[in-house]
């Protein structure tokens, strides 16, 4: 039987028609089933006449959108398309879950509808981070699920990830960083010479790392609070972005325009792997159900890289995998 996989419909900054358009595409392209959360009046128009077997529609009819509060937004909008996803998780009926709206709030909507796994105090968001000129991926944990974490729950994060990383990337003993100032074991805030302790009790811990660390062949799995993380990585696509932007200006100036047809193809080429709708989302440790969180500004390839992401999470068992991780030490 196919894996099944509740999308939110109306979560994005390109909802509903870009979501709409990704899930079918998802159908088309893999061995997925859908179930297509959304208001039907406003995505009624956006299916065909033959809509495909596999794609089930559940109403809902409240919207959370993306500036509202997180917490109270999932609790006084019962019937909004991201809570009825997770929902839809907790009862069996899809096997997992994928939104592009609020991020707050589908952490909240998964955490208050599917609980945690056993030893897991907060969830975090484990985003794949490739690294150029290389097949692997590096983890950066978390993304901006918990901005204000207690120093225990980086060690947690960091268990987390290692599984995470060595049932969906194939990395034996991953090597964990602690995202800091400075490579020193004294370097950071309290928060961070409060977990570089504790990590120690960690195998595979490495130490502090720094911001210049992502995206290369450095630690398998950098964990830091939700805040420094979520930073990081705005910064380092913001970066990516204006880079990508002076060298192709400058290929585009008249005294290389002739000539730089063939290398703005290998760049182009090389630069797929590093766009957000190419990394199939960001999966949601301590969840006690598959959640993938894509990209706000999700385009429908981003949701059928998402949902692919999700349906090999399942077929995977990472739930069960994710919780060993945390009850063999607890």
């Amino acid at each position: 039987m196919s894996v099944k996989v509740a999308i939110d419909a109306m979560g994005g900054d390109r909802a509903p028609d870009a979501i709409v358009a990704g899930a079918l595409a998802a159908v088309a392209a893999l061995d997925v089933a859908i179930l297509l959360v959304g208001d039907l009046e406003r995505i009624g128009h956006l299916l065909p006449d033959d809509l495909d077997e596999r794609v089930e529609l559940l109403h809902a009819s409240e919207v959370i959108e993306m500036a509202e509060e997180p917490s109270s937004a999932v609790r006084t909008k019962k019937d909004s398309s991201l809570v009825r996803c997770a929902e839809a998780v907790r009862d069996g009926r899809a096997d997992a879950m994928v939104g592009a709206g609020n991020t707050g709030a589908t952490m909240a909507a998964a955490l208050l509808r599917c609980g945690r796994i056993k030893g897991a105090h907060r969830p975090a968001i484990a985003v794949p981070l490739p690294i150029p000129g290389s097949e692997r991926k590096q983890l950066l944990v978390d993304g901006g699920a918990t901005v204000d974490p207690e120093p225990e729950w980086l060690v947690e994060w960091a268990r987390l990830g290692q599984a995470y990383a060595t049932v969906r990337f194939g990395v034996e003993s991953p090597r964990v960083g602690l995202l800091s100032n400075g490579e020193e074991p004294g370097k950071g805030d309290a928060l961070r010479k409060a977990a570089f302790k504790l990590l120690q009790g960690v195998p595979g811990f490495d130490g502090n790392v720094e911001g210049r660390d992502l995206m290369r062949p450095s630690a398998d799995v950098i964990v830091t609070d939700g805040f420094v993380g979520n930073v990081a990585l705005k910064t380092a696509e913001g970066a990516l972005m204006g880079i990508a932007g002076m060298v192709f200006g400058i290929l585009d100036e008249p005294d290389f325009a002739d000539s730089a047809g063939p290398l703005k193809l290998r760049l182009l080429e090389a630069a797929s792997g590093l766009l957000p709708d190419n990394t199939g989302g960001a999966m949601l440790l301590g969840i006690r159900g598959v959640c993938m969180i894509s990209h706000g500004s999700s385009s429908s390839s981003a949701i059928v890289n998402a949902t692919r992401e999700a349906a090999r999470c399942v077929e995977a068992n990472v739930i069960d995998r994710l919780t060993e991780s945390l009850t063999m030490v607890v």
